[in-house]
């Protein structure tokens, strides 16, 4: 039975005699067929046919570009293809990807991010040896806009197994990318879709959300590919700094779900990381690239996010470092 909650969509089970596969890999895209055909290859070079996979891609009516002639191209007929009638907005475009899966597992994966081989049968084995997990996630790959590596996400325990402690862990930071986790189709059915409150943290939000209620796996192996570039949603967000200010709000959301004797201990652990990670690894960036304005942005917020001694002294670092190469870069350029 699903919940009913007034900011999220109820998903209600597949009719009664429609097939439902093992796989529905659900495809997300907005103005980013120039990446579709990479995400495509990679599920289609792991796909065990019709019978076992659903593959479909939902358009939130791109005007840039044409997604549809990609998966006409690459899919043969094999891929699925529905765009909205109108610009939804990526929240409610997830929303319609639960709601057309049929598939006893959902993957959503954005249509810029891509799958490494292997993805879909250590994740099918998750599931098939441990038949009371409500999900199972992978460490990710974080490459640029271009296709270059640029890091690894961090190793959350020594080997692949069930996850102790999670729901604490995840409440305190973002550590799932949306392509790296794959959902049983009855968690949704119970915990209804994203949160339509949120506007940039609605997964982190529901990978709390599903945390609290059911066990996860975590696989060792980074096996998906999360591609960072400034046309995204993460990008657009992140120059306004509304990517902290829907942090706050997830905050406030998922509280409740939270052990009450340590709700606002992790819920203010979970402000002062968002506002160390700013300031640590996104305003150095900004102010490299010259992006005064986003930079400010980005130290405003965090500041109302928590303004601990921890993160006045790194902000104290950060400034200084940053005058310090200005500073030098102006000699260099005099001499």
């Amino acid at each position: 039975m699903s919940e009913q909650h007034p900011y999220r969509a109820t998903i209600p089970p597949v009719p009664e005699g429609t097939p439902s596969p093992l796989w529905s890999v659900m495809i997300p895209t907005y103005n980013c067929a120039k990446y579709l055909r990479e995400t495509l290859k990679s599920v289609l070079a792991q796909d065990p046919g019709a019978e076992v996979m659903q593959i479909e891609v939902i358009d939130d009516c791109s005007t840039k570009d044409d997604p549809q002639a990609v998966v006409e191209e690459l899919g043969q007929g094999r891929v699925g293809f529905y765009r909205q009638p109108y610009n939804v907005g990526h929240t409610k475009n997830f929303e319609t990807c639960l709601k057309r899966s049929r598939g006893k597992l959902i993957h959503q994966l954005h249509g810029d991010d891509y799958v490494q081989d292997g993805f879909y049968r250590k994740m099918q084995r998750a599931f098939e040896d441990n038949p009371n997990i409500g999900a199972a996630f992978c460490r990710h790959i974080f490459i640029d806009e271009h296709g270059n590596f640029q890091t690894i996400s961090g190793l959350e325990q020594p080997e692949s197994g069930v996850m102790s402690n999670f729901l604490e862990r995840i409440a305190s930071f973002q550590q799932i990318q949306t392509p790296s986790i794959v959902v049983r189709r009855k968690v949704y059915e119970v915990l209804g879709g994203f949160d339509s409150r949120l506007s940039w943290t609605e997964d982190w939000e529901m990978w709390v959300r599903i945390a609290a209620r059911f066990p996860i796996w975590y696989e060792i192996e980074p096996l998906a590919v999360y591609r960072k570039h400034s046309g995204s949603n993460t990008g657009r967000y992140m120059c306004t700094a509304e990517n902290l200010r829907d942090s706050r709000r997830a905050i406030n959301i998922f509280k409740s779900y939270l052990p009450t004797s340590k709700a606002n201990q992790i819920a203010n652990k979970a402000r002062e990381n968002w506002a160390l990670y700013t300031l640590y690894s996104v305003v150095p960036q900004y102010l490299t690239e010259g992006n005064t304005s986003a930079a400010t942005a980005q130290i405003r917020e965090a500041l109302k996010c928590n303004h601990s001694f921890k993160v006045i002294k790194l902000l104290f670092n950060v400034l200084k470092s940053t005058a310090k190469r200005w500073f030098l870069e102006k000699i260099r350029l005099t001499m």
